[in-house]
C-alpha cells in the first residue's frame, strides 16, 4: 500500500474506532458496521467486532453498489448511507425499547462483552435487549430502568468481568468452541468435545446449587456456587451425579458428557458466572 493510502487509512479508521473494554473484545463501531452491511446483505461473516478483510471487502461491495468510492473505509459518508442502521454512535442518544440503529447494535454488543448477551445482534431494541441491559444495570448498581443513558454508557465503557478464583479444567481434552462471538450471536461458555459418558469434573470445591434438566436448550445441567459470586455451570450431560446442596472438591466427578438439549454432538459446554455475569474461563484455569 502507498504511505499515504495508508496515512489515510489509518487516520479514517482512527475515526471510526474507539478504544475496546478489553484486548480481547473486538469493537463495537466495527460490530455495528457489520450488522449494518448484515442487513443490507453485504456481510455474513461472524459480528465480532474486527475490521478485517472480509468486513473491508463487505464495505468495498457496498460502496460500490451505492456509487461511492470504494476504499473500504466505513466513514461518515457510508455509514450515513446506510440509513438507520448506519446512525447515530452510542452515546447521542438515550436508547429504549423500540429504538432501531447503529447505537443499538453497539449497545448489544458491549452488552454481551459485559456478560449479558441479549440473541442475534440485529441493531434493534427489543424484549431481549431490554431484558439483558436490565440484567446488566443491577450488575452494574444502576437504576434497573432498561433506559440505557449517560450512567449506563459510562458502565460498559470499563473492562469486561473477570472472575477472581482460579479453576480446574473440567476435562483434560481440547476445547472447542470458545467464549466470545459466534455467528449473529454470542457463546457465553466454552465447549470441550469428548466422548459421550466421559466422567466431567468440579473445577473447584463448592455447593452444588442445581442438578436437573435446565429448560432453554442447556440439557441436564450442574451448576456449583463456590463463593464471592461466582459459579460454574456444566451442560448437555447424559447423566447428573450429584445432587443440590451437596458439598463437591475440585476434580470431583458431577456427571458424564452428553449432547443434552440443543446440542449437535456430545461436548460439555462450560460457564462461569460472576453474580451471573457470563465471564470468559480460559483466563482462570491454572
Amino acid at each position: 500500500m502507498h504511505p499515504r493510502a495508508f496515512i489515510a487509512l489509518a487516520l479514517a479508521l482512527g475515526a471510526l474506532l474507539v478504544a475496546t473494554p478489553a484486548q480481547a473484545a473486538g469493537n463495537s463501531r466495527v460490530a455495528a458496521i457489520q450488522v449494518a452491511l448484515q442487513a443490507r446483505w453485504f456481510y455474513n461473516g461472524t459480528i465480532d467486532g474486527y475490521y478485517g478483510p472480509g468486513t473491508q471487502r463487505a464495505v468495498r461491495r457496498y460502496q460500490r453498489s451505492r456509487g461511492l468510492p470504494a476504499d473500504g473505509i466505513a466513514g461518515r459518508v457510508t455509514r450515513r448511507s446506510l440509513g438507520r442502521y448506519g446512525r447515530p454512535l452510542l452515546g447521542r442518544r438515550v436508547l429504549v425499547q423500540g429504538r432501531v440503529g447503529f447505537d443499538v447494535s453497539q449497545l448489544q454488543f458491549l452488552l454481551a462483552w459485559h456478560g449479558f448477551p441479549s440473541g442475534v445482534f440485529d441493531g434493534a431494541f427489543g424484549g431481549r435487549t431490554d431484558h439483558a441491559l436490565r440484567r446488566f444495570q443491577r450488575w452494574a448498581r444502576l437504576g434497573a430502568d432498561g433506559v440505557a443513558g449517560p450512567a449506563t454508557f459510562t458502565a460498559l465503557r470499563t473492562p469486561p468481568p473477570r472472575s477472581r478464583l482460579g479453576f480446574i479444567r473440567p476435562l483434560q481434552t481440547g476445547v472447542g468452541d470458545r467464549f466470545g462471538p459466534r455467528g449473529s450471536g454470542f457463546h457465553t461458555g466454552i465447549d470441550f468435545p469428548a466422548r459421550a459418558g466421559t466422567g466431567v469434573a468440579a473445577a473447584r470445591s463448592g455447593r452444588v446449587s442445581y442438578a436437573a434438566w435446565m429448560p432453554g436448550g442447556w440439557g441436564y445441567l450442574v451448576s456449583i456456587a463456590h463463593g464471592n459470586g461466582v459459579r460454574t455451570m456444566y451442560a448437555h450431560l447424559s447423566r447428573i451425579d450429584v445432587r443440590v446442596g451437596r458439598r463437591v472438591g475440585a476434580g470431583h466427578q458431577i456427571g458424564r458428557v452428553g449432547s443434552t438439549g440443543h446440542s449437535t454432538g456430545p461436548h460439555l459446554h462450560f460457564e462461569v458466572r460472576v453474580r451471573g455475569a457470563a465471564v470468559d474461563p480460559l483466563p482462570a484455569f491454572g
